[in-house]
């Protein structure tokens, strides 16, 4: 059965997932690209970013483990870029290029209508404009049976927690301090919400945490 899950997100060790002032020069806030030191040494992460070597240690299996059996992801408005409110143009396709790194159908949630957008490499962005519901239910249905990636940010994945939506979460918690930004579980009673912790493993760079239904 379809699952929906959240893979490799990174907090900061005072529980925030994005720095303060997130925009085109800072799209994780400031700061906030510390926090993916752990991944971006891993030969995983090379091989999305067109280049060659990099680790196969613990990381890279949270890396790799985080795209299996993926068929459909769900992002934030500010996950696909820096752009608030009405539309201006159709310039903007997203942070990472022609080829994003997804390559399966990907539901934007946003206020303000877009027609699809088709990239290489298997990737379309569909926008949804009538909540997290819909995009999940939308997201089921283009995933065939596989799961769905919630893949942040941080509101869009406080949004799906508040419903008891997610049925596991790995966090990679950096050993980092951000200070202010974006803070997932603020206000959240993760117990009353049905969750509890099912596992953990340290490397230099992350303590991985995964989380699932009590």
């Amino acid at each position: 059965m379809s699952e929906l899950r959240v893979n490799a997100f990174t907090l900061s060790l005072d529980g925030y997932g994005a720095g303060p002032d997130q925009d085109l020069t800072n799209p994780l806030g400031v700061g906030g690209e510390a926090l993916h030191k752990w991944m971006i040494g891993t030969r995983s992460f090379h091989q999305m970013v067109g280049k060659d070597g990099g680790t196969t240690d613990v990381d890279d299996s949270f890396t790799v483990r985080s795209f299996e059996n993926v068929g459909a992801w769900i992002l934030g408005r500010n996950m696909f870029g820096p752009v608030r409110g009405e539309w201006p143009d159709e310039s903007w396709k997203g942070w990472w290029g022609d080829n994003p790194p997804y390559h399966v159908p990907v539901f934007v949630l946003t206020h303000h209508a877009r027609d699809p957008i088709i990239m290489e490499g298997g990737t379309t962005f569909h926008f949804v404009t009538d909540g997290i519901h819909l995009a999940l239910e939308q997201a089921k249905a283009a995933a065939q049976g596989k799961d769905v990636r919630v893949g942040g940010g941080v509101s869009t994945v406080r949004q799906y927690l508040q419903g008891s939506l997610i049925d596991e979460m790995h966090l990679a918690i950096s050993p980092i301090l951000l200070g202010s930004g974006e803070h997932l579980f603020a206000g959240l009673d993760m117990l009353k919400l049905g969750y509890r912790c099912t596992g953990q493993v340290a490397t230099a760079d992350a303590t991985h945490v995964m989380i699932g239904r009590a």
